[in-house]
């Protein structure tokens, strides 16, 4: 990554203060875009015998039951299709056409309910190479088609023994276009595909465009995956409280002024400067980062703005950095339209992760008093 300057506070010498988000403007290769495609780091070390289903959900360990027969299906057709890829695609012999039927799994379940987790266990188990093997939220995989082009995408990607999409959404008429002719091409070339989301394939887009202009479509994703429902509470919150009052002004700056590698920013300003780095460099606005430090939280003003929070929330959820802050509490970042409309699942999965992340962030405080509220 690189950064536009050295701006005031973001320097990363010691004594120099804390780092700034709003100083950063990264810029990400596309090479590597595609590199990074595998589970985050929250999910390096996961397996199917870490996941610990619910004893009072069995669609939980049915789940785990499936999945380690499809992982243990894999491979069959991509291995018959000859050679490995290079990074674009090229130098291979195109692969034999998939049998018929389903070659996906799709994993349907409300939020924290282990399916990020299930996703990524599978991605481990393939037995095929790291190299042909790709994970990534459904923002990464349209953010690669964007930096990419859609037919070196496909060339890519069909290169590969297994797509696994998290967090499956389509949000837009251009979306559902794009990613069902891409999936549709790539189950062609034998790709098998694993997806999560919150919304099920055939009810893909409700409330968020006229649906039944693209019903073609859909019911064409839906064709590809074969439905695995996950049903469970959110793992998040599981006998812990609501999101955590925030802290004062004057904590949240000491705090990240003590903290080797975090960031302070004002949330306003923030949510201004990630209007200006598009969401695919968001990961890459987080490198380094051991802790998030904002002042001033405030209800989003509009929705263009908080699907890009959304996104931000994601990738540092995924990389597992704290989050402090001051102003109002997470689970009022939304309005009741927003928490009511077309992505109210997105604004719920924010919720969730970074009331997580904010209850990490209450071990950096250390002996620091916490005034009382």
């Amino acid at each position: 990554m690189s950064s536009s300057s050295a701006a005031p506070g973001s320097s990363p010498l010691p004594g120099a203060g804390p780092l700034s988000l709003c100083a950063r403007e990264p810029h990400v290769p596309a090479d590597r875009l595609v590199a990074e495609m595998v589970p985050p780091p929250r999910f390096d070390s996961v397996r199917f015998a870490t996941y610990i289903p619910d004893p009072n959900q069995p669609s939980q360990t049915e789940a785990v039951r499936v999945l380690e027969g499809f992982a243990a299906g894999l491979g069959g057709a991509q291995a018959a299709g000859g050679g490995r890829r290079g990074l674009f695609g090229f130098g291979r012999a195109k692969a034999p056409k998939a049998p018929a039927g389903p070659r996906g799994v799709y994993l349907d379940g409300g939020y924290g309910v282990g399916k990020t987790h299930l996703l990524a266990s599978l991605w481990h188990a393939a037995p095929a190479e790291p190299s042909r093997k790709a994970f990534g939220t459904f923002v990464e995989l349209t953010n690669l088609v964007g930096a990419l082009g859609f037919q070196q995408t496909v060339r890519t990607l069909s290169g590969h023994e297994l797509l696994c999409i998290d967090e499956f959404e389509l949000d837009d008429p251009g979306d559902t276009v794009l990613v069902s002719t891409l999936l549709g091409k790539l189950v062609e070339a034998g790709v098998a595909l694993a997806a999560t989301s919150n919304t099920l394939p055939g009810k893909l887009g409700e409330g968020r465009f006229a649906a039944a202009d693209f019903l073609r479509e859909i019911q064409g994703l839906s064709a590809h995956f074969r439905t695995l429902r996950i049903d469970g509470e959110d793992y998040r919150h599981r006998g812990l409280p609501e999101a955590p009052a925030p802290f004062s002004d004057e904590e949240v700056t000491k705090t990240a002024f003590a903290t080797e590698g975090a960031s302070l920013d004002d949330f306003p300003h923030l949510l201004e400067h990630l209007a200006r780095v598009h969401p695919s460099r968001y990961g890459a606005l987080t490198d380094g980062l051991r802790a998030v430090c904002l002042t001033g939280v405030q209800p989003v003003p509009d929705q263009s703005t908080a699907l890009r929070l959304v996104v931000l929330a994601d990738r540092l959820y995924d990389r597992e950095v704290p989050v402090l802050a001051s102003g109002l509490p997470f689970d009022r970042l939304f309005s009741e339209e927003m928490l009511n409309g077309g992505y109210r699942k997105k604004y719920f999965r924010a919720i969730s992760r970074l009331t997580a992340l904010a209850r990490d962030a209450k071990g950096l405080l250390g002996a620091q008093p916490h005034a009382s509220r």
